[in-house]
């Protein structure tokens, strides 16, 4: 790449935006709220709602799929459809691992080691196709696939795994979702103090946040003589939307957790074809 072009790819990188909100402490809070709604909607549709797995399913996947279809659509990172896509991802995920341990019969181990199995694949591909498994340059469609993906991966993979430890091992959901914050922080302490790769640090801190939200949703919506607080899952799902909607709200005004893709993730060809599409945007 010569100079000129180099000096017009960091121009155009500035003005391609990461599909994906920037990495900061209000992601992990939405994160953790996602994932304990993930939990408790799931319930709340299925059970109190009289909805059944397979209605509950259907409904919910044909909502993931019309949001889907915005985020694809957006040119940029828009956090009221992006954060409902996880939302919603986070449901299914969490279908997805009922309807195989209740409807089918497979044993939490199964489904947590066929899940892991799907995820390393995910990355796997993901990095054969794209030589970058960075969340800091999703701005084409196979990059925001995979990502997507990876993301359904690990809703369902954390179900599991927190459904796995606090009831079938019969840990308990407050010891369950100590046990998960403390992995995170090790994993943060690892990253801060010891350098620990930062892709491999979020995936792992990540993958985790989902049986901790799982727990944590559990804790405060299951009756009190099973180890919960007795909350219900109304009370418990209307209280951390409520509070996504605020953090959702603060960021599409302030924009904060707006990212440019960083030019070294550009490579020549993804810099023509974002050119290209810039033009055809302005004619």
């Amino acid at each position: 790449m010569n100079e000129n072009v180099k000096l017009e790819s960091e121009s155009l990188a500035k003005k391609i935006f990461n599909k994906v909100p920037e990495v900061t402490i209000f992601f992990w809070i939405i994160k953790i709220l996602c994932t304990t709604v993930g939990e408790t909607a799931a319930d709340f549709l299925n059970v109190h709602m009289g909805f059944g797995l397979t209605k509950t399913s259907i409904v919910m996947s044909a909502l993931l799929l019309v949001f889907l279809y915005f985020q694809f659509r957006a040119r940029e990172y828009v956090p009221k459809i992006y954060w409902m896509v996880v939302v919603l991802i986070s449901v299914v995920g969490t279908l997805i691992t009922d309807n195989l341990s209740d409807k089918l019969g497979v044993p939490l181990q199964l489904s947590t080691a066929v899940f892991t199995v799907a995820l390393i694949l995910t990355f796997l591909v993901w990095y054969y196709k794209e030589r970058t498994l960075s969340i800091h340059s999703i701005f084409t469609p196979r990059r925001e696939a995979f990502y997507w993906l990876a993301i359904l991966f690990t809703f369902s993979l954390g179900t599991a795994a927190g459904d796995l430890i606090a009831e079938t091992l019969k840990l308990g959901y407050f010891p369950s979702a100590v046990m998960f914050g403390s992995l995170i922080a090790i994993i943060t302490l690892l990253y801060y103090k010891f350098n620990l790769n930062s892709v491999l640090a979020f995936w792992l801190a990540y993958i985790l946040t989902r049986p901790l939200g799982a727990t944590i949703g559990d804790l405060m919506s299951q009756p009190k003589n099973i180890g919960g607080l007795g909350l219900g899952t109304v009370m418990t799902s209307a209280i951390f939307l409520t509070l996504i909607l605020m953090l959702v709200i603060y960021l599409t005004k302030t924009r904060i957790d707006e990212e440019a893709v960083p030019v070294e993730e550009v490579s020549y060809e993804e810099f023509v074809a974002a050119e290209r599409a810039a033009e055809r945007e302005e004619i």
